[in-house]
């Protein structure tokens, strides 16, 4: 008879050969596996290289692998002339439990969690996966702008600054840090705010940003109004939150304010989102008249306006707009942006501005997502921001941007007309294309995706009124962009013929 040693490495060891890692590792793992488990006492004697390779069926120079990777590892002594012995290193005295667990299965970590947890429909991931060439979105900027080197020797001062050490050392501090100072100064300057240290909190995002506002602001079943069609990721967030989510039209001034006052009561309304600057997905500004009557309406109604102002310093054709914010004299507005938008992404932020006891609340969930914060990239910004770097990368990159909004519709001209309306938008990295004859977007997508142009599913709007698409350029090029556009057009005659 086979001793017992060996019948239990015959029973509980397999492996799989078709698999990318050696079968010497596989099995030295499941025999320390075993170990662990106490299936192979400490002192055990495990069968010579000639007889393991034949309990394997695997060659005498795997069996030699198997057991010199046991030893590297601590796991058997082999003594010359006596045989190989298990070793259990003092460090691996706990078992590993579940011993009723087939010991193949020990390195495949469960897909399924054995305890009950809360999932949620409306944080569901609406990531496509494609190979083709060009890739739209809602309006990104082009990482391709983002200046190299000099945000190398940027990064490596903010590194050296001896005042970073004792930034890391401080547990606590009353004292408004130099980047809060420094953006507070930028967004008075640009935005005609007069905002100190105590109505500003910045974030990783403009989604976090509004993550924190949401569970601040929104109970259960709070009614939460949005524009027409409106940006897919905050409603997530809002629906996250327990809203409930009623949208507003939306025409060429914007956010219908007058059907707010039709529809809806004082005091039922929670708050209403709105993208004053540039409707998302539609690019159409809010009116200076539709801002002052959603102002004096929400003070009326007792409901707060979260004004995200996620493009305003992609502004190509005359000035932007002031935010509602500034002119935030009772306190309704809360404030969303976003800095940095001509770096990489990890170096962008995002930033709340509002009243000074919603911004102390605010403080207080920031510590709990984000304690540490990034010091590196505070220090960074606050020294782009004085030295005036971050203003000479935006006026850089708009004269870019802004060539490439012409180069796009010239092309819409030629390939798209009498087919395609669209407003050409005074700013931002999207145009808004409606056509004029409905056809299936989802169909579109398909073929546009055999021409190599992937559409995906957020940048596409369809009901029985609306057939249009948000057309995000930011991110190619001039040249890109002709073929994008003559792809394109190849794909919607292929949708004709269908």
């Amino acid at each position: 008879m086979n001793s017992p040693v060996n019948e239990i490495i015959k029973q509980l060891v397999t492996f799989d050969k078709t698999l990318v890692q050696p079968v010497y590792v596989q099995v030295a793992q499941q025999i320390i596996n075993a170990i662990q488990r106490g299936y192979l006492d400490k002192g055990s004697k495990l069968p010579g290289t000639r007889v393991l390779s034949t309990l394997l069926n695997v060659h005498r120079n795997t069996a030699v692998a198997i057991y010199d990777e046991l030893a590297s590892q601590g796991w058997v002594d082999i003594l010359a002339n006596k045989g190989t012995f298990v070793v259990v290193p003092e460090a691996s005295m706990t078992k590993i439990k579940a011993a009723i667990q087939p010991i193949d299965h020990a390195y495949t970590y469960p897909k399924v969690a054995g305890f009950p947890f809360q999932k949620s429909f409306h944080l569901a991931s609406t990531a496509q996966e494609t190979t083709v060439k060009y890739i739209l979105n809602d309006g990104q900027p082009d990482l391709r702008l983002h200046p190299v080197h000099q945000f190398s020797r940027w990064y490596s001062a903010a590194m050296k600054r001896k005042p970073l050490i004792q930034k890391w050392n401080t547990t606590q501090t009353t004292k408004a840090s130099v980047f809060i100072t420094q953006l507070c100064n930028y967004l008075n300057a640009t935005r005609g705010f007069h905002i100190d240290a105590k109505n500003l909190i910045n974030t990783r995002s403009t989604e976090m940003s509004l993550y924190m506002v949401s569970q601040l602001l929104i109970k259960q079943d709070d009614l939460v109004l949005v524009g027409q069609l409106s940006n897919y990721s905050s409603n997530m967030i809002f629906q996250q939150a327990g809203a409930t989510i009623r949208t507003i039209p939306v025409d060429e001034e914007g956010l219908d304010v007058d059907y707010i006052r039709k529809h809806f009561v004082k005091h039922s309304v929670r708050c209403v989102y709105v993208c004053a600057n540039r409707d998302y997905p539609t690019t159409v500004t809010l009116s200076a008249k539709r801002r002052l009557e959603l102002l004096a309406l929400a003070k009326t109604f007792g409901f707060a306006i979260i004004e995200d102002d996620y493009d305003y310093d992609f502004q190509f054709d005359g000035s932007a707009m002031l935010p509602m914010a500034s002119a935030n004299t009772h306190g309704m507005v809360i404030y969303l942006g976003k800095l940095g938008q001509s770096l990489f992404p990890s170096f962008h932020t995002g930033f709340v501005v509002a009243p000074e006891n919603f911004i102390s609340e605010a403080k207080n969930y920031l510590q709990l997502l984000d304690k540490q914060g990034d010091l590196i990239q505070e220090q960074m910004l606050s020294e782009l921001i004085s030295e005036g770097e971050i203003y000479r990368l935006k006026k850089k990159n708009i004269v870019t941007y802004k060539a490439r909004r012409d180069t796009l519709c010239r092309y819409l001209n030629f390939y798209f007309e009498g087919i395609l309306t669209w407003n050409i938008p005074s700013g931002g990295l999207a145009i808004w294309l409606q056509f004029n004859e409905t056809i299936s977007l989802v169909k579109l997508a398909e073929e546009a995706e055999k021409c190599d142009v992937f559409l995906p599913k957020t940048i596409l709007y369809q009901d029985k009124t609306t057939c249009a698409i948000r057309f995000g350029y930011g991110h190619l090029t001039e040249e890109a962009l002709e073929t994008v556009i003559r792809n394109l057009k190849q794909a919607y005659n292929r949708v004709l013929k269908l």
